[in-house]
């Protein structure tokens, strides 16, 4: 009966534990989802008003008085 137990128990773990085939597939999700965010977010910071508003930032930090 011990052994039944044990088996069914090594069993599950093997089948709980079993990853093929799903790391390339979340591989290439991830990649896809980090070039589409990499895509938002440069569309972002090429905006008018952003680049308006970093030029401004950095025209005011360049000429500050000490």
């Amino acid at each position: 009966m011990a052994q039944r137990i044990r088996g069914w128990m090594r069993g599950m773990v093997r089948r709980t534990r079993s990853d093929r085939g799903m790391t390339t597939s979340e591989y290439a999700v991830g990649t896809i989802a980090a070039c589409a965010f990499a895509a938002v977010l440069y569309k972002v910071v090429t905006s008018a008003p952003v680049m308006t508003a970093l030029q401004s930032l950095l025209k005011d930090a360049l000429d500050a008085k000490f």
